[in-house]
């Protein structure tokens, strides 16, 4: 006969609370209460957008768990963020930082409450994790290396309370656009500022008041590391200028890479257009996708002043986007913004980031009407799904084979089925046809780009005068060996966005490709 025993399971465990909670009480109960009232109640609300559920909330203490160890991670990265935010808005002596633990372990359930070895690693992980901090136990780290835009630092074994075999631990670290980054860069600069602070009060007792005074007025070192122009691989551009790195994708759904790709590739697109801007090309600030480079690196190798990075989320219906623009040369953020919007808000966000870019580099556009035509008329559709399939299909046909544009052309036909009004999956669904007639992979040449002009024609209605539609004609003119119609249009695109590698790599590719038509 089979006893009936406690129901068990294999579940992510978050542990987290408060660090000097008792001081905060004797400094002031009911300003203490109010704040940890607001910030559990933003805890629940991150908790359940991740997918997980509180267990428990004694006091200070909050005892969470999830399915998915990635997503308590998540969970975990981005509570720390939002209340690193939090903080900055009260006095120093009135922040409430949590520690943090996350641990993978078996629990035993019952009645909604969870007990066992795998919590009391949680709560030691929690206990080691500093203020503001994520420590995660071996075993999460095992399942999460790999798997998140986030940096590790292993702290060694440590020994947990009741449990004889030493557990790993690993501090959550982050490099810059990632969602923690900042919260760990803050943390740093104020132990930088005591170190200081002990080495001013030394130099006051040697050397005296004079150098002390000299000392204390020096400015502060920047919070990036300069670039350096003698060290730039390319020559500074007179005009201001930019790389766009690509957006992390936050979720842990490596399916979702295309939502940050694709606000990454529309950004550059439309900067490209600016002509008081240099930009540098997707193809090329695509080699640092998901590698931890420095903003230093950045500059020097691709040759620019300025350096946007960000990061992507989706849970559920929102989205939150982080952005991030800072002046390489001086070392020092010109802006950071935060966007916790709804998901149907994502073209405006996208804008928005645009704007600021161009704002904060202090670009004088002598055609500034011009961007606002710019971001209306070619990206815009007010369907979310419909701009999905056309960053997928975007995404697709650049692997340049049949099977590719086979799918790439599905997805552009569902987004103009979704949109008939989006240039832009217009202007994409006459390339696969254009591309189609290039590499002979149609039963007529003739036929796919008798089509490619229908499609084009129509993208160029909805799309007005934009640089994308010129470029796709003067390759179809190519291809039907009207070499006058097709430099012409290259010139136009190349006016039009002078920044588009496209548009040059057509227009120098001109005479290389005059030959007799195709059919």
């Amino acid at each position: 006969m089979v006893q009936e025993g406690f129901k068990r399971k294999l579940t992510a465990i978050l542990s987290a609370d408060v660090e000097g909670y008792s001081r905060l009480m004797d400094d002031d109960e009911e300003a203490t209460v109010r704040t940890l009232t607001s910030y559990r109640s933003a805890i629940t609300d991150l908790v359940q957008q991740f997918r997980g559920r509180i267990v428990d909330a004694p006091g200070d203490n909050i005892l969470a768990d999830f399915p998915s160890v990635v997503d308590a991670v998540n969970c975990a990265v981005e509570i720390q963020r939002d209340l690193a935010e939090r903080n900055s808005e009260l006095p120093d002596n009135r922040h409430m930082q949590f520690r943090i633990g996350v641990n993978l372990g078996d629990v035993i359930e019952e009645e909604g409450r969870i007990y066992g070895e795998g919590v009391n690693i949680a709560a030691r992980m929690e206990s080691l994790a500093e203020a503001g901090g994520i420590c995660i136990s071996g075993r999460t780290y095992d399942q999460v290396a790999n798997k998140l835009g986030l940096e590790y630092e292993n702290l060694g074994e440590h020994q947990a309370k009741n449990i004889s075999v030493p557990i790993r631990v690993y501090r959550v670290l982050s490099y810059p656009g990632a969602a923690a980054h900042r919260v760990i860069q803050a943390k740093m600069a104020v132990q930088r500022k005591w170190y200081k602070a002990v080495l001013v009060m030394t130099a006051l007792l040697v050397i005296g008041a004079v150098a002390i005074w000299s000392f204390l007025l020096r400015p502060a070192p920047p919070a990036v590391e300069p670039a350096s122009i003698d060290r730039m691989a390319f020559q500074l551009p007179e005009q201001p200028s930019i790389a766009v790195l690509p957006f992390d994708n936050m979720s842990g759904d490596p399916e979702q890479d295309y939502i940050a790709d694709g606000m990454t590739e529309n950004i550059i697109t439309v900067l490209s257009q600016i002509p008081e801007m240099f930009v540098i090309a997707s193809n090329s600030v695509f080699t640092y996708k998901g590698k931890p480079v420095k903003i230093k690196q950045v500059s020097e190798e691709l040759g620019v002043k300025y350096v946007l990075e960000g990061s992507v989320q989706i849970a559920g219906d929102r989205l939150r986007v982080n952005a991030q623009l800072t002046d390489a040369l001086k070392g020092h953020h010109l802006w950071a913004e935060r966007y916790d919007r709804e998901l149907k808000d994502l073209f405006k966000v996208q804008d928005e980031i645009t704007m600021k870019i161009v704002a904060a580099m202090e670009v004088n556009l002598a055609r500034g009407e011009q961007l606002d035509s710019w971001l209306v008329n070619w990206f815009k559709t007010d369907s979310i799904e419909a701009w999905s399939h056309a960053t997928k299909g975007f995404s697709t046909i650049n692997l340049f084979t049949e099977d590719a544009l086979r799918k790439a052309r599905k997805h552009f036909e569902q987004a103009v089925n979704l949109d008939p009004e989006y240039a832009f999956g217009w202007a994409w669904l006459a390339w696969t046809y254009t591309l189609e007639a290039r590499q002979g992979w149609g039963k007529s040449p003739s036929d796919s780009i008798k089509r490619a002009i229908e499609l084009v024609d129509k993208a160029a209605r909805l799309g007005e005068n934009q640089a994308g539609i010129h470029t796709l004609k003067s390759r179809i003119y190519q291809l039907q060996g009207k070499h006058d119609e097709a430099i012409a249009e290259s010139e136009k695109a190349v006016s039009r966005a002078p920044n588009s590698s496209r548009a040059h790599i057509f227009f120098g590719g001109q005479p290389a490709l005059w030959r007799k038509p195709l059919w």
